[in-house]
């Protein structure tokens, strides 16, 4: 300090007992660096999303119906049921009825329901209290229906969930009040309900795999999503949009579709919907030898063995001809175990290949990742 106590100064020291100390410290510090960046790019990413009702494409009278549904629903208090097959957008629909709602500024929590491990359901859609259990964090965790409040609750897969989440589930729906892991008080959470499911209600509560009860609480309003098959008219638009974004994530220029390879696409049946569209106009995009992509281009890449890994190797082991082996004289396969065979033996092979990261084995499979969490838990491989 100087004459009139000011500080001209200082001398900092940091101790440490030994260099495995020092060790620790720099491994700790680059971990939450890389924690922050993770952080920063996905702040980034919804920063950059928008989920509105221009993001569901389609122009067909189909996709017209639809949005005009969305329209009329979004703005009442009311539990919606999305229903269709896989791959036909139910996500989509559930941001553009939130972004629509009333509850627009809160939070949109999504729970993928298929995912939930049994052991964990209360903890994940509860929440706990600190040191209720063993790996707790110390000062307690929200749960996912804590979360939502004032804002909606997205229960994808919600036909995938087991009974004894149902029971808990519609507990909540029934007042909104429940209780964190660890802890008598009770709490509110005041949410609305968007559900979706690709699965066959009817059928599951005649089979009392699904509760009739929690089927009316949260099918208030049923939305079917229209299969791509049922609106081969936008496939136009939908090939456009899967060429920009394919460019724009690649920094290239955009490539055109040709009359021709567009008729050739609205001649497939589309099993895996919009999903598989945008995938294989993608493919067709990184073989494509031009800046034009015609139907010649949809053909190489499936001689040249590019197909969807699924469809290819479930061909081979369903064609004799094309089999390395066949069943034992006498025995017999459905085609139905054939397929699960296969799956099984592609995703245990993606999983080594890709270090059990989820999202990439999901992509190069060409199937969403609820469903295949889905089949890791029917393998016994969901953690």
């Amino acid at each position: 300090m100087n004459a009139r106590g000011d500080t001209v100064g200082a001398i900092g020291q940091v101790m440490f007992k030994g260099p495995e100390q020092l060790q620790a410290f720099s491994n700790e510090l680059a971990k939450l660096k890389s924690e922050v960046a993770y952080y920063r790019r996905e702040l980034k990413d919804l920063k950059s999303r928008s989920y509105g009702l221009d993001q569901i494409v389609g122009d067909s009278l189909a996709m017209q119906r639809l949005k005009q549904q969305i329209i009329k629903v979004a703005p009442l208090d009311v539990p919606v049921l999305l229903t269709g097959e896989s791959g036909t957008g139910k996500e989509l629909a559930a941001h553009a009825i939130h972004k629509l709602s009333v509850r627009r500024d809160a939070n949109l929590v999504m729970v993928n329901a298929a995912a939930l491990p049994a052991t964990l359901v209360e903890s994940e859609l509860f929440g706990y209290e600190g040191g209720s259990f063993t790996g707790a964090e110390r000062k307690g965790r929200k749960g996912q229906i804590e979360q939502a409040d004032r804002g909606s609750l997205f229960f994808d897969e919600v036909g995938d969930m087991p009974a004894e989440v149902q029971v808990k589930l519609l507990r909540v729906l029934q007042d909104g009040s429940f209780q964190r892991v660890g802890s008598n008080e009770p709490r509110n959470s005041n949410f609305r309900l968007i559900s979706a499911s690709n699965r066959n209600f009817e059928a599951m509560i005649d089979e009392g795999t699904f509760r009739l009860d929690l089927f009316y609480r949260i099918g208030a309003v049923v939305i079917r999503l229209p299969a791509l098959r049922e609106r081969l008219d936008d496939i136009p638009l939908l090939a456009d949009l899967a060429l920009k974004n394919f460019a724009e994530r690649h920094g290239q220029q955009p490539k055109e579709m040709s009359a021709q390879a567009i008729e050739f696409l609205k001649g497939q049946s589309w099993p895996g919907n919009v999903r598989q569209l945008m995938h294989t106009v993608e493919r067709a995009a990184i073989f494509s030898e031009s800046d034009f992509i015609t139907a010649a281009d949809f053909g190489q890449i499936e001689s040249a063995g590019a197909e969807p890994p699924m469809l290819m190797s479930a061909r081979s082991y369903l064609n004799p001809e094309r089999r390395t082996s066949q069943p034992a004289m006498g025995e017999s396969v459905s085609v139905s175990s054939a397929v699960e065979q296969v799956e099984e033996q592609l995703i245990r092979t993606a999983m080594a290949q890709y270090d059990g990261n989820k999202k990439r084995v999901a992509s190069s499979l060409g199937i969403s990742r609820s469903y295949l969490y889905k089949r890791l838990g029917q393998m016994g491989l969901v953690n």
